[in-house]
């Protein structure tokens, strides 16, 4: 037996104490595993003592992290080494931030200052009346800015942004139909300017461009790319194409050229803000060790639940609606990051790798799914988040009762209520993590989402997987594209679906 699966037989063989023993056991256990990030404008509070987390669980699991090498991984991801090793190539996301390998920073810095030459361009009106922009993309291409936009643009953004994904024509239409083709730029966002969907919505954008009178579509397309070789051969202008690194993988891009319209949205100051609030979270996580690293402590949790006690699934409910596609965000991030089955080293994987992230909107989500959560016969951690400075002007009742909700939530699934009618009686001892942000600012989303980033690599190496790569999602594609070709037989079942569609 290895020291890794002694660990793991060690940590499955400590006593299971309720949350409520916990609590009476440690007066102090708020202080323990709450703990607050300052950013420019406000702080983040991030509260894991409504976890099972306790002392003897954290000892083992950060001798797990030792075992694991989770120092060396961490510093192979700063200094630019290879840590993708299946696709041979560096995860430099954290340079787009400002932090990692010097010449990954440099790179990032040059591309950052020819985007924002180009985003103080179109505001300065350098290239006319441009009063909306449709960006286009799919996966981290298209969910990093949406969420971004959503929640930091709702007041009068300084460029109207639609951002399209679904290769579903209702979806582009939606988005022609709402702005002015007179002045509206497209962004095109492909990492390798290839992806069939992107480039399908690209082409049929163009096309609505010529269609509505303008003389020179190709001239309002902006290219978001790590292949600008190709976006120009597309017919995109050189001086329009904001290339990025190979090295920065789509669900990380947000940092990237990718971010060009929430720049453009918000404006370069808001999102240099919203770079550094990530930069915080990167520099505490590279230079924090065991429990007290924020992102590893949610590690230890999400695997004590996982790998421990078997729960399948992690929920995430924003109780802010300028969040409500976080929960989306988180899908992609750590499903397609994490749902691996096999090692490093090409090994099976022995046991359950992430959980399903799955997750709503305050207080909306309690009147559809939170009957399960606390009655239900499956245990499912929940993380709640929720801001103290409402994003309205109206009532502050508004905005009290929402937190309140939040609150009380987290609180009842830990208590629970016993009752001599069954069927009104809560069990209770139901995890959640709480995390509090003073204000919505851009440096606070920031914070957020690198806070995710990292609880995702630190999960992936306690687990001894590569978070990086995601061929899972290639051979849905590849039977795609045999059966736009022609000439393959499938099963009965998709044979029947195909003659029914007309497709065969």
């Amino acid at each position: 037996m290895n020291d890794c699966t002694a660990l793991r037989s060690a940590l499955q063989a400590l006593p299971r104490p309720t949350l409520a023993e916990l609590f009476a056991a440690d007066p102090a256990r708020v202080d323990r595993l709450s703990t607050r990030i300052e950013l420019a404008g406000g702080g983040i509070r991030f509260d894991w003592s409504k976890t099972h987390l306790d002392d003897a669980h954290a000892a083992l699991f950060e001798r797990l992290a030792a075992a694991m090498d989770f120092a060396g991984r961490r510093a192979a991801l700063f200094a630019g080494d290879k840590v993708n090793v299946t696709e041979g190539r560096a995860a430099t996301h954290t340079a787009q931030r400002g932090v990692g390998a010097d010449v990954d920073v440099e790179e990032a810095m040059a591309l950052h200052a020819r985007m924002r030459a180009l985003v103080d361009a179109i505001h300065a009106g350098l290239l006319g009346e441009v009063r909306h922009l449709i960006h286009i993309g799919i996966g981290g291409s298209a969910l990093g800015p949406a969420l971004a936009i959503d929640a930091l643009a709702r007041d009068v953004p300084r460029v109207d942004v639609h951002v399209v994904a679904n290769i579903d024509g209702c979806a582009l239409e939606a988005a022609f139909a709402a702005c002015d083709p007179a002045t509206t730029l497209v962004a095109v966002a492909s990492k390798t300017f290839t992806t069939i969907e992107t480039m399908t919505n690209a082409q049929s954008a163009l096309t609505w461009l010529s269609e509505s009178g303008v003389a020179d579509p190709y001239g309002r397309v902006v290219a978001l790319t790590a292949a600008p070789d190709k976006a120009v051969e597309w017919g995109v202008d050189e001086t329009r194409v904001l290339p990025f690194a190979e090295s920065v993988g789509g669900r990380y891009s947000l940092w990237s050229s990718i971010g060009f319209p929430v720049a453009l949205a918000i404006g370069w100051e808001e999102f240099a803000e919203f770079l550094e609030g990530a930069a915080t979270v990167d520099r505490h996580f590279r230079e924090t060790d065991g429990l007290a690293n924020l992102p590893l402590r949610a590690a230890f949790a999400d695997q004590l639940y996982t790998r421990l006690r078997g729960c399948q699934t992690r929920a995430c409910f924003a109780y802010d609606e300028r969040l409500g596609l976080l929960p989306s965000y988180l899908q992609q991030l750590e499903m397609e990051s994490n749902g691996k089955s096999v090692t490093l080293d090409g090994q099976p994987l022995a046991g359950p790798s992430a959980p399903i992230t799955w997750g709503g909107t305050g207080t909306d989500a309690q009147h559809a799914v939170f009957q399960l959560l606390h009655q239900g016969t499956v245990t499912v951690p929940v993380d709640f988040i929720a801001c103290v400075a409402p994003g309205d002007d109206l009532d502050p009742a508004h905005h009290r009762i929402l937190l309140m909700n939040c609150f009380a939530q987290a609180a009842a699934l830990m208590a629970g209520k016993p009752g001599a009618d069954p069927a009104r009686a809560y069990p209770g001892d139901r995890p959640s993590a709480t995390i509090l942000l003073d204000d919505l600012t851009p440096a606070a989303l920031g914070a957020l989402i690198a806070f995710h980033e990292h609880r995702t690599f630190a999960n992936a190496v306690l687990l001894g997987i590569n978070p990086f790569d995601q061929f899972g999602v290639e051979l849905g594609k590849e039977i795609a594209r045999s059966i736009d070709a022609g000439g393959v037989r499938f099963d009965p079942s998709t044979e029947a679906l195909l003659q029914a569609s007309g497709l065969a």
